[in-house]
């Protein structure tokens, strides 16, 4: 009886090798999109091109009012981004912001509130609108953008009434650490926008790096199938929800701090149109399923950017509405495009 030699790998001689093992493949997006790569350029152009028409931008009395300009976009679009990625939508945080910013600032003017008592309090306040927000979408089975719109106007009225039909006086200037003086900045960074960018890298590297973070895109491609994977779907959009309602109470101590010592009851106005602008124009899909962080942030930045260089350039504001509705367009337009092609492959 004869035997088979055997080779050093341990499988008998003359037989074909196995094949040999395929490295692991990446299951995530690239760290940096081509989008956002785009995005960097557009931006980088932007400002070069508003450098050689108006010297006075690359200044710090341009740049700095720039940057803490951009960090209640940024701030709320970081929620909105987990928002839209489930396939959602929230048109209600600029009504938020009204009912925080009002509630916090009567609230400085009538016991002197300190800063850290006074973030607490418009994170909480914006935490509960949210969480209505998340009860009635997660648990009312409609749509959020009908839920959404009828809370605008709930928190409106809220908002208007603690107003009481007349401006805030003599707010204190509490939050001045998160303005654009001196009191607002550290070695010429504002606190505002470096808070902003810790709170992104988080949520970026929870969207990216845990299993939880993944819940949301699963929730945004096929609610139905990440049911029965046994995602809590109810929990992960109540979730998005409530975190949209935080990051708008902070932004809402942003907001105060850019203004003067009153506050008018338009605060916060058409805030929703520039946060969804920013999530669209970064790359983060309107249909769910897709979307980055970054991107966000980056598309705050170029809404930002285009609202300064119109100013800056003594343009009609309405430009600038003009210009941000096109790159919304596009961006769309582009993500259709994807989609599209997508499927036919």
């Amino acid at each position: 009886m004869s035997t088979a030699t055997l080779t050093p790998a341990g499988r008998p001689d003359g037989e074909p090798a196995a094949p040999a093992p395929k490295g692991r493949q990446r299951i995530l997006p690239p760290p940096v999109t081509g989008q956002e790569m785009v995005l960097i350029v557009v931006i980088a152009l932007l400002w070069l091109a508003l450098s050689l028409a108006t010297p006075a931008f690359f200044t710090s009395g341009s740049i700095v009012p720039l940057l803490v300009g951009m960090t209640p976009i940024a701030l709320i679009g970081i929620g909105m981004t987990i928002v839209i990625i489930t396939g959602g939508i929230d048109v209600s945080v600029g009504s938020i912001v009204m009912v925080c910013s009002v509630i916090v600032a009567q609230t400085m003017v009538g016991s002197g509130l300190p800063l850290p008592l006074a973030v607490l309090l418009a994170v909480a306040i914006g935490g509960v609108l949210g969480l209505v927000n998340g009860v009635l979408i997660a648990y009312g089975r409609v749509h959020a953008i009908i839920i959404t719109f009828g809370t605008l106007n709930l928190f409106r009225f809220i908002g208007l009434q603690v107003f009481d039909s007349s401006t805030v006086e003599g707010i204190p200037r509490t939050l001045n650490f998160f303005g654009r003086g001196e009191a607002g900045r550290t070695l010429g960074i504002p606190h505002s926008f470096v808070i902003m960018l810790v709170l992104a890298a988080l949520v970026w590297w929870y969207l990216r790096h845990t299993a939880g973070g993944r819940h949301f895109y699963a929730i945004g491609n096929d609610q139905q199938a990440a049911r029965l994977a046994g995602i809590s779907v109810r929990t992960r959009v109540l979730m998005a929800y409530v975190v949209t309602g935080l990051l708008a109470g902070l932004a809402s101590c942003f907001v105060l701090a850019q203004g003067t010592s009153s506050l008018a009851a338009n605060v916060g106005s058409g805030l929703e149109l520039a946060v969804i602008a920013a999530v669209v124009i970064g790359g983060t899909s309107i249909i769910g399923g897709r979307g980055s962080v970054l991107g966000t942030v980056l598309g705050a930045l170029l809404v930002q950017t285009v609202a300064t260089g119109v100013t800056q350039l003594g343009w009609r504001s309405q430009l600038s509405d003009l210009f941000v509705g096109l790159f919304i367009l596009i961006a769309v337009g582009a993500d259709l495009i994807r989609q599209r092609t997508r499927r036919a492959s």
